[in-house]
């Protein structure tokens, strides 16, 4: 069972406008290349909208996308690449990798879109240190943030 006072924490006021204010470079965990799929659409606005957007998916090993070469995990994306923040768009039961990861490669912030299903992988996320957002989308966000 969760704590409560960890899911508290999850979606604090003001921490997703926070957050999408001082991030430059997200990964976006899930990343696809395929059209009309949320990933690539949300990928592509906040690209527009000035983010350094580094895609990461084994099934893309090495393709460069839209200028940024896609990494098979979070660790693997060279240091030099200051990452911000990671978007996540994997299923539930891929949300414990993903955050082992994110913890590994040091990221200070874990984005879980809409209907992932797992919030103790953000929980856990948060309890290693991590800013965390669950259940929301970056893009609709930024755009209530009046910023689109």
């Amino acid at each position: 069972m969760c704590d409560a006072s960890i899911r508290n924490h999850l979606n604090e006021p003001g921490l997703a406008e926070e957050i999408l204010s001082s991030a430059k470079t997200i990964a976006v965990v899930g990343y696809t290349g395929k059209p009309f799929r949320p990933v690539t659409t949300v990928s592509a606005y906040l690209r527009e909208h000035g983010y350094r957007i580094v895609p990461v998916n084994p099934h893309l090993r090495g393709a460069e996308i839209d200028g940024e070469r896609a990494y098979d995990r979070l660790v693997d994306i060279p240091k030099e690449v200051k990452v911000d923040l990671v978007d996540v768009f994997r299923r539930g039961e891929f949300l414990d990798a993903v955050v082992d990861d994110a913890i590994a490669a040091g990221i200070p912030a874990i984005w879980f879109q809409l209907d992932l299903q797992n919030v103790a992988a953000a929980e856990r996320a948060e309890r290693s240190g991590m800013k965390v957002i669950w259940d929301r989308c970056t893009a609709i966000e930024h755009r209530q943030m009046g910023r689109a």
